[in-house]
């Protein structure tokens, strides 16, 4: 490396090691870059299905993470390598669309990505491939849509719904009270469904947790749950019929803008001051009580003063509560947020029709309940567990199912789970190839293996013999032209996917098959990486 200087004086690096940045083409690049993707792929491929094995991950401050969930594995990993990257992004994206099957899509992208592979050996131009795994995917799509099943639910009738989540419910570690999860998951959804726009505002569901008690004591709360109690101890601990005043100002005297100060040199006039702060207060308090406010949620704090004030004037009050938490109190209640005193009215109080104190266990811990309110769209999953990481492990696994719920709410359409569905589409791909003339048909082929690689892992991670198993299924499928055979991983003794209740969403296959296809083209396509050189 050398310095030098331009006509202005300004200095310059001149790099002597331009020619040692590391370069890799043609073959060889596309190689290196399938390696790196296969190799994510393979880490996530052990946790998939029922019998998936979890990953347990150390962040740098120490905190530890154990999940199943292919999106929070992948991010959490912190992938150095480009390609790993493109496959950390799939299974997001997967997770933003959809929210389930993010551990399916990359498993699929490394099966075609190792499928790519063997065709790139034998010498076929990577475009060629590429083309012959869109025109696959095309096809394999359209079959999902032939074999997809409907199914009629409606507001009384929740039961199918509840079948799909368990599915996506049965492959975590909550699987074992995954009916009263999916239930309450289901329950969630169709609370603050729109069933006639078919749509779900998810934000209306807020997922609360606190260490301790069991997993069956999860509940699903028609309201609001507010991780702060009274700010009193004397103050009422439970109040029915309540009209909520929600305000953004402080219960304080007013701090001036400008810097001052006040001389108090007699003891009347300390007297006044006082006497003025009191007034100041007793009209707050006054103000809140004659808008015929019976609870005050405040999102600052109170002066003592106040705090005693509202104790002795019986206005039960919340204080610190953020900004999210009063937004949805405002939503359930049917209230208004109050930036000032002057400002309330009667309307604009929120209406509830229980307002309760909780406390839990031996600890000190209390939570609001905020329930049976006017406007009852606003829901909170409550959940509870033996440790930390469980609670988040449960939150994780009930977003996926609401995700699930409400894909079913915007398109009821279901294809079989376990395998089968893949299966299906192997066949069908496998069987559409002859039609194509050209290298493409390799491809073709190629894709129909690749779709068996989701399949041989769920039998791989159930401890059964992977080709023998999937052969027999696939053999069972094409004799009895029935799609809904599938790996058997919980050993119930039979292959079909419709007695052992096993579904998933068809919005969520057809967004894998594409999402996968799409990434494998863009890794295909590649042939040169350039990299800085290593100082």
């Amino acid at each position: 490396m050398a310095l030098a200087f331009d006509e202005y004086g300004r200095p310059f690096i001149i790099l002597r090691e331009q020619e040692s940045k590391s370069r890799l083409r043609g073959l060889d690049a596309q190689k290196s870059n399938i390696a790196a993707g296969v190799a994510v792929s393979r880490i996530l491929r052990t946790s998939l299905g029922p019998k998936g094995m979890d990953k347990m991950l150390q962040s740098p401050d120490g905190d530890i993470t154990i999940t199943n969930d292919g999106a929070t594995i992948l991010e959490q990993m912190e992938v150095d390598n480009q390609i790993g990257k493109l496959m950390v992004e799939l299974s997001r994206s997967q997770d933003y669309e959809i929210g389930d099957g993010t551990t399916g899509v990359v498993v699929m992208a490394g099966g075609l990505l190792e499928q790519a592979e063997k065709l790139l050996e034998r010498g076929i131009h990577p475009i060629r491939v590429a083309e012959g795994f869109e025109i696959s995917s095309k096809i394999a799509v359209d079959h999902l849509q032939q074999i997809a099943d409907k199914f009629d639910f409606s507001a009384t009738n929740i039961e199918p719904l509840v079948q799909t989540c368990m599915t996506t419910l049965s492959s975590k570690i909550v699987n074992r009270c995954k009916r009263r999860l999916a239930e309450i998951a289901v329950k969630a959804v169709m609370a603050v469904a729109d069933l006639e726009r078919k749509d779900v505002n998810l934000d209306l569901i807020k997922v609360e947790g606190k260490v301790g008690g069991k997993l069956e004591d999860t509940e699903l709360i028609y309201g609001i749950l507010v991780d702060k109690d009274m700010s009193h101890p004397q103050m009422p601990k439970e109040i029915n019929d309540a009209k909520i005043a929600i305000l953004t100002c402080p219960f304080e005297p007013p701090k001036p803008k400008t810097k001052h100060k006040v001389d108090i040199d007699t003891v009347e006039k300390f007297q006044t001051l006082r006497k003025q702060e009191q007034k100041y207060f007793d009209d707050m308090v006054q103000q809140c009580k004659d808008v015929g406010a019976t609870l005050v949620i405040c999102q600052w704090g109170f002066d003592d003063e106040a705090n005693h004030l509202l104790m002795h004037r019986n206005l039960p009050a919340v204080r610190w509560v953020g900004g999210v938490e009063l937004e949805l109190i405002a939503i359930a209640t049917g209230g208004r947020i109050v930036p000032r005193f002057q400002e309330l009215t009667p309307e604009k109080l929120g209406k509830a029709g229980l307002v309760r104190e909780k406390a839990f266990g031996t600890t000190k811990d209390r939570m609001l309940y905020i329930e049976h309110c006017a406007n009852s769209r606003a829901v909170t999953i409550f959940i509870r567990g033996g440790n930390k990481m469980m609670i988040e492990e449960t939150k994780r696994s009930i977003h996926d199912a609401l995700c699930v719920a409400r894909n079913l709410i915007r398109n009821n359409s279901i294809v079989y789970g376990g395998g089968a569905a893949e299966i299906s589409c192997s066949i069908a791909v496998e069987a559409a190839a002859d039609k194509y003339p050209g290298v493409e048909q390799y491809a073709i082929r190629a894709f129909a293996d690749a779709l068996d690689s989701v399949p041989m892992a769920l039998a791989e991670n159930s401890g059964l013999q992977p080709i023998e198993t999937l052969s027999a299924v696939k053999a069972q499928q094409i004799k009895e032209n029935n799609h809904c055979c599938g790996i058997d991983c919980n050993d119930t003794g039979t292959n079909d996917m419709r007695e052992q209740n096993v579904f998933e969403t068809l919005i969520g296959k057809q967004q894998q098959i594409l999402l996968a296809t799409q990434v494998v083209k863009m890794i295909l396509k590649i042939d040169d990486v350039i990299s800085p050189s290593e100082y």
